[in-house]
């Protein structure tokens, strides 16, 4: 076998967003499209020759096909081995972990996360470095730049598939291919961090959870380790089977697209524990009985009891949040007398603060927290914890919120998300809202005051680097806040994200239904970016 030169040509737009390129699954069929991106990361790799690569993705319609692309341009590109998850399945904080643990260069993961899958539905393909975490903006600057110039690509041309599904090594020219169960990896990692004596002792008291991996790539390990080691019953963990259309599910573990799993843990009869992972299963919903967690409290929650757990017996050296989740963890960070930071949204900006051992758990607003045990967000992870807090302190899922609130205060909290508005539109409201922002502050809004209207921009506190453009921040007296955002994960037209939050410190205040707690912040979200005219939208698409 020999490696072999193909003739190509620019696509336009393979810029990665803020979790790597997504598009339609027909996109990247076109030939030489996936070619091109995966060239144009290993050409900006100059030191690749013999090294290790971690490979695998969720799973999804067309990540069969892409592993064997992959594989095939990595032998002709110099790599020594490269690590697959069996099957081409692997979750993305697994991922991490893989790349961790076996000291990997780095590592391809295929994923679109928490957009739908199938024929008609979107795929994706994002860098680790070797760190575990999603590459730097540096890094992803530098695949898009050369995605722009590119004019051939590197393969072995149409050798036979390998066997993906058989544990083992085998060779591909002169590149070795390891198929590996990353599910006992991850399982042995989840051991050292949570009481599992603890929590079997929960499942054997009689005690009952659902969980809901939505037909994704969370399914195996689910299932590994809750109904395996854990010892659930079986038929704790439903839509367990990952399947290429997700089984028909969006799988975005919310309030909105999580509806059997709400269904399921409405009532007296419904179990103790509800909790839903997300297509690589890198994001998270907990629930209780009747009750349902907002990721927010639960980053808090889960800081100011991470004591309880063994991984974090000896505290946290600090909590990082991304800007638009809100600031309830701000106040466990403050009473804990450790550092809080307010990163951009995405990821790969928290990597350095664990890195350099600042943090030690992470979140965002859009379902997904992690600690420094890999570099991903982590939902399985995020739902033993959850677990673990049950079984060492008794209570419930809401016991444990309420009581958080009377400590804390409330942070009442959602995101108003305006789908499919052609971009040309979402553009110019986000110019017109940024060419308001000297003239607002200092303004009153019938209650409210404005006290800081800016565009978010973050400095890097360990290399100094700046990313600015973040979002704009609408901050008002005692701790309101709006944040408008264009999300950078969807695949047609722009997402606009409208983050709202309130804080009553008063428990007597705590049980108001949150959107009639930020009536008045959604109000004038509307008012102040003229959302519905310059959109052309009547209402958000999702609320969460």
């Amino acid at each position: 076998m020999s490696a072999m030169t193909v003739t190509t040509q620019p696509f336009v737009g393979q810029r990665p967003g803020t979790s790597g390129l997504r598009k339609k699954v027909t996109v990247f069929q076109q030939p030489h499209y996936l070619e091109n991106f995966v060239q144009s990361l290993f050409d900006i790799l100059p030191d690749r020759a013999g090294k290790t690569l971690v490979l695998g993705g969720d799973g999804r319609f067309h990540n069969r096909v892409a592993v064997q692309t992959i594989l095939r341009m990595a032998a002709a590109n110099g790599f020594g081995c490269v690590l697959v998850g069996q099957g081409g399945l692997l979750s993305t904080p697994a991922a991490s972990a893989v790349i961790r643990k076996r000291g990997a260069y780095g590592g391809i993961i295929l994923s679109a996360s928490h957009n739908p899958g199938g024929p008609d539905g979107d795929f994706g393909i994002k860098y680790n470095i070797g760190n575990g975490g999603p590459a730097p903006e540096k890094i992803t600057e530098a695949i898009y730049q050369r995605t722009t110039e590119i004019t051939a690509y590197q393969t072995t041309g149409d050798t036979a598939d390998l066997d993906l599904d058989t544990l083992g090594r085998t060779m591909l020219g002169g590149m070795a291919v390891e198929v590996i169960d990353s599910v006992a990896l991850y399982a042995d990692l989840m051991q050292t961090l949570f009481d599992f004596e603890a929590m079997r002792a929960w499942f054997a008291a009689g005690k009952r959870m659902r969980m809901d991996t939505m037909c994704a790539a969370g399914g195996p390990y689910a299932t590994a380790v809750l109904e395996g080691l854990l010892g659930a019953p079986v038929g704790t963990v439903v839509n367990g089977e990952p399947l290429e259309d997700f089984g028909g599910y969006h799988p975005d573990p919310n309030p909105a697209h999580a509806t059997e799993l709400i269904a399921a843990m409405t009532g007296a009869a419904a179990p103790d524990f509800g909790a839903a992972s997300d297509g690589d299963a890198d994001r998270n919903m907990i629930l209780g009985r009747d009750f349902v967690v907002t990721p927010s409290d639960s980053l808090a929650v889960m800081a100011a009891h991470a004591t309880k757990v063994p991984g974090y017996a000896a505290g946290l050296k600090g909590i990082a949040r991304s800007m638009p989740t809100s600031c309830a963890a701000d106040a466990v960070a403050k009473a804990l007398g450790i550092p809080s930071y307010e990163t951009p949204t995405g990821w790969k900006f928290f990597g350095n603060l664990l890195d350099a051992g600042r943090v030690t758990l992470c979140g965002e607003e859009s379902y997904g927290t992690g600690s420094d045990h890999v570099r991903e967000k982590d939902g399985l992870w995020a739902v033993l914890f959850w677990l673990n807090l049950l079984a060492a302190t008794g209570e419930s899922v809401e016991s444990l919120v309420r009581g958080h609130w009377a400590r804390f205060g409330r942070h009442y909290y959602s995101r108003h998300d305006w789908e499919g508005i052609p971009t040309e539109r979402a553009d110019a409201l986000m110019a017109a809202l940024r060419a308001q922002l000297p003239a607002l502050a200092g303004q009153p809004f019938g209650a409210l005051t404005l006290t800081q209207a800016d565009d978010f921009s973050y400095t890097d506190p360990v290399d100094g680097s700046v990313s600015s453009r973040q979002g704009v921040r609408l901050l008002f007296e005692g701790g309101a806040r709006i944040v408008f955002r264009l999300s950078g994960t969807g695949t047609e037209g722009a997402t606009l994200r409208v983050y709202l939050e309130r804080y009553d410190a008063d428990p007597a205040r705590h049980d108001q239904p949150t959107q009639d707690a930020l009536a008045d912040l959604i109000a004038l979200a509307d008012r102040v970016a003229r959302i519905r005219e310059l959109s052309g939208q009547d209402a958000p698409a999702v609320i969460t």
